[in-house]
């Protein structure tokens, strides 16, 4: 085996292993020395393919955005003129996503909680992609006259803060309320409230 493969073996490994770390102790409690334990190098090993820990978890964000498709999602919301059907397409697929692959949920609810230096960078990843295609989306439909004037971005921040917080929280709500809320519960109670805000009186069309 060539040392250019074997170094990119490893970098993938530590990658791998980080991202379980991260996901489970958060930034701030994952250590670059139980790092290394983990991927059964020294800590000087582990710098020589990685300069900081922050450079680490910038990797990491980079191999999990690669899970988050949002090019179907965005031909999908361009063929839909109800918004109702649109923010309902826009849920299922955060919440298959992000319980699909529970490491984005983790790093997503950690960095919300910890607010460390590279939260903005999870956010960027994370929330901001669905917000500029809700947010186009709904610019569409007010010039469709599909719904009121409202402010598409400011709109959409809210609908994806609020649909991203219910993925967070499913473990949580189970526990508090002893049922089982599932994806289809919150977005059966949810959306249409949402939908109805947006939606122009008959009286005013």
């Amino acid at each position: 085996m060539s040392k250019r493969l074997a170094s990119d073996l490893r970098r993938k490994q530590i990658v791998t292993k980080a991202t379980t770390l991260f996901a489970r102790y958060g930034f701030d409690r994952m250590t670059v020395k139980m790092l290394a334990k983990a991927c059964g190098i020294t800590e000087p090993a582990l710098y020589r393919h990685f300069a900081s820990k922050e450079k680490l978890y910038d990797e990491v964000l980079k191999s999990l955005e690669s899970k988050v498709l949002l090019d179907d999602l965005k031909r999908q919301l361009a063929k839909i003129d109800d918004v109702e059907v649109l923010l309902f397409a826009v849920a299922k697929h955060i919440f298959d996503t992000y319980l699909g692959h529970k490491e984005l949920s983790r790093l997503l609810l950690y960095s919300s909680l910890e607010r460390h230096t590279m939260s903005g960078r999870v956010f960027a990843m994370v929330r901001a992609p669905y917000i500029k295609i809700l947010g186009e989306a709904l610019a569409r439909l007010i010039k469709q006259r599909q719904i009121r004037k409202v402010n598409p971005i400011i709109t959409a921040r809210c609908f994806v803060g609020m649909v991203m917080d219910c993925t967070m929280g499913q473990s949580l709500w189970n526990r508090m309320q002893g049922k089982k809320f599932t994806p289809d519960i919150v977005m059966d109670n949810n959306i249409p409230i949402f939908a109805r805000g947006l939606m122009i009186p008959s009286d005013k069309k």
